[in-house]
Formats: structure tokens, sequence, C-alpha cells
């Protein structure tokens, strides 16, 4: 006899399956909603405010950027505790190159930082990786000194002094006043990505049709299309309805979220669809039938360390930008977050399991939880108490929802 958990998991399954969408992306999605609305009472109504959302855009774009790489990361059975020591030790090298090496207004010290930044992420990635791969040194041994190595080297390079201002366009990738791209084209980026969902979801379709497999019904395709269009709109509707301080100028959507979004449309089509994500799946659910399968796992390994490390580079860039200035302390912490993210949007530290999307929405969760604790003036050692125990809850029903999928 079945019982109601089970009636009610069979439900949602095929809700799901006829909408095309992963179960647990759907609970994620409805589970950020009650908790905007809870927020949004507690705050006295400054949560989903305008202003709120567009800071909480920006937040969610850093954790976002490193935990795209992260997905990868712990799929493949391995662990990055030095994320967020990276982007401290970028950042400061990164403002050191602008205000020591290069002219802080040249022309081109922006795009030279920025590829430094890009190249020293990928090589404290490339480095890592092959002592993970090469040496058999467990991951969570080498990212754990690499946390402490590169906290200290950011202290160190410049004695812990705060390193500022940096180049006015190295500025605007941190979404500043400046770093959006304003209501015309926020309006025209809004229009693409609506034609770019309808024709998706007609090429799913097309393609579905033209394998003889099952295709949603046009009722259902046509919902779906309504449902993302609304979401973009209103996003974008919300950007442009935040104003410049003391003046009726729409900000628009912030450079980071577009940087955001490109990188997840890139990891995701790289985790779905390339062969490098499939092998890292392939290694993450069984490393020994990969190596049988004639899968190179160590060069793997550090291929994806490499991708961790340059999206740290470009998180740090970000982040780097927005502060205009490159401090030691910068990124402190952050590690809890984007893994935490990783884990809540449904990826398995068991490895074998994940879906960048879903942990976009887990840094959205994640992000919107520390600024409404903000906001209500919850003090700093209590939040990261609050962002600890999800973190262990998130484990925990990871654990229990793949145990009740197994029964």
């Amino acid at each position: 006899m079945p019982t109601i958990a089970s009636r009610a998991r069979i439900l949602s399954d095929r809700v799901a399956q006829a909408a095309g969408l992963d179960v647990r992306l759907l609970g994620m999605l409805l589970v950020m909603a009650v908790i905007w609305l809870v927020l949004h009472t507690a705050t006295g109504g400054n949560f989903l405010t305008p202003r709120n959302l567009f800071n909480l855009s920006l937040q969610v774009a850093v954790v976002g950027i490193m935990t795209c790489g992260m997905v990868l990361v712990i799929v493949s059975r391995h662990i990055d505790l030095s994320v967020g020591s990276q982007i401290g030790f970028i950042g400061v090298f990164g403002a050191l190159l602008q205000n020591s090496i290069l002219p802080i207004d040249g022309s081109s010290t922006w795009w030279i930082a920025t590829l430094a930044m890009l190249s020293t992420g990928a090589l404290i990635g490339l480095g890592q990786g092959l002592l993970i791969a090469y040496a058999g040194i467990p991951s969570f041994v080498v990212t754990l000194g690499g946390l402490l190595f590169f906290r200290n080297a950011a202290f160190y390079i410049n004695s812990g002094v705060t390193v500022a201002p940096l180049n006015k366009t190295f500025q605007l990738l941190g979404g500043g006043l400046d770093g959006t791209i304003g209501a015309f084209w926020s309006w025209t980026v809004c229009a693409l990505a609506v034609l770019s969902v309808a024709a998706m979801v007609w090429r799913s379709r097309q393609r579905r049709s033209r394998y003889g497999m099952n295709s949603r019904s046009i009722v259902m395709d046509v919902l779906l299309i309504k449902v993302w269009s609304a979401f973009i709109i209103g996003f974008t509707a919300i950007m442009n309805a935040y104003q410049q301080p003391k003046t009726n100028i729409p900000m628009g959507i912030p450079i980071p979220v577009l940087i955001l979004i490109g990188v997840t449309i890139i990891m995701s089509a790289i985790a779905r669809k390339h062969r490098f994500g499939r092998h890292v799946f392939a290694t993450g659910g069984s490393s020994e039938s990969a190596e049988l399968a004639g899968i190179d796992t160590r060069k793997l390994t550090v291929l994806v360390f490499v991708l961790m490390g340059l999206l740290c580079g470009l998180a740090s860039i970000v982040i780097t930008a927005r502060l205009n200035a490159g401090a030691s302390v910068t990124g402190t912490m952050t590690e809890l977050n984007v893994i935490a993210a990783a884990v809540i949007g449904g990826t398995s530290l068991a490895g074998g399991i994940g879906t960048v999307y879903g942990a976009i929405v887990g840094a959205l969760i994640m992000q919107s939880l520390e600024s409404g604790m903000i906001l209500m003036g919850v003090a700093t050692p209590l939040q990261r108490m609050v962002l600890a125990v999800v973190l262990i809850v998130a484990v925990w029903i990871d654990m229990a929802y793949r145990k009740a999928r197994k029964s």
C-alpha cells in the first residue's frame, strides 16, 4: 500500500516530467519563494524592493560564478576549500598590478589586469590539480593547504594594506553606478532572452519529434515559454525600477549578472553536452569504470581544477572591481557559501550527480538568507552559524531524498 509520501513523490515526478523539469529544481524554486516571502515580512517589506534585489543580484553573481565550477569539482568526487582565499589573493595581485606596474588610467590596463587575474587563477588550479591527480594527495588536504597559503599570501604580498583605487574601466566589471547596461539595452537583452527561450523550446520539440521521442503537449510548451518570459521580463523590470541616486535614470541589468548568465550557459553546455562534462560525470559515478572505458581520470582532474581556478579568477575580477580595491580579507568564508550552494542545488557529495542551474538556485537561496539577515540586523557570527546549519540540513535532505528514490 503506497504511503502519502510516496504518492506525493509520484505526483511531483509526473508534474516535473510533463514540464520537462527536474523535480528537485521545482522544489528548490518553491522553497526560495517561501524564503523570500518570509524575509520580506521579517524585514518590514524591505527585502523584495528593487534596491535590495539589485544588490542581491550582485552578491549572487560572485558566488554563482564559482559555484558553476564547484559543481564539476564535487561531481568528480573532489572538493575545493581554497576558493575564498583564491579570490582574495588574486584580487590583491590584480590591484597591485594596476597601481604599481601598469598606468592606472591607461586604456589597456583593465584588460591586461583581467587576463593576468584569469591566468593566475588557472595557474593556481593547475598546481592544485597536479598535486591531487599525480601526487595522489587528497583534494581536501591540498585545498585546505591552499586556503591557508593563499589567504596569508594575499596579506604577505602587500603587508595587509588595501590597494585602491583601480582603473575606471575595470571598475565597470563590478556593477557599480556605471557598471550596468541601462534601460534600453536591458530591454533589448530581455527581448533576445525571451526569443531564445521560445527558440529552445521549439527546437527541443522538433528534435524529440525527429527521433520519435515523447514530446510535451503544445499547451505545456506554451506555458513554459510564458512562465520563463514572465520571469525574464519581471527581472528586467525590477532592475530598471532601481534608479541611480538622486536621479530618475534606471540602473538596468548589472554587468556581473550578464557575466554570470554567460558562465551559467557555457558551464551548463559543458556539463550536459560536451564530452568533457560527460567524462566528469562518468568519473564521479565510478572512477574505476571510467578508467576501464579509456578516460584519463588524472588529466580530467587537472582540467577540472584549472577550470575552477579560472572561475575563481573571474569571480575575483567582479568582486575586486565592485569594491574598487584589493584587500587580503576579500572572500573570507566564501567557500562555505559556494559549497553550500552547490549542495543545496542538488550536487551530491558522493559524486556523479549535480546540475549547474540547480547550483545557481542554491546560490540564490544562500545569498537571500544572508541578505535577509543583514537587513534584520543579525550579527555576522550568527549569520555564519545559520548558514552552517543550512549546509548540514541540505546534506541531510540530499541523503534522505536519494534514499527515498532508491526505495
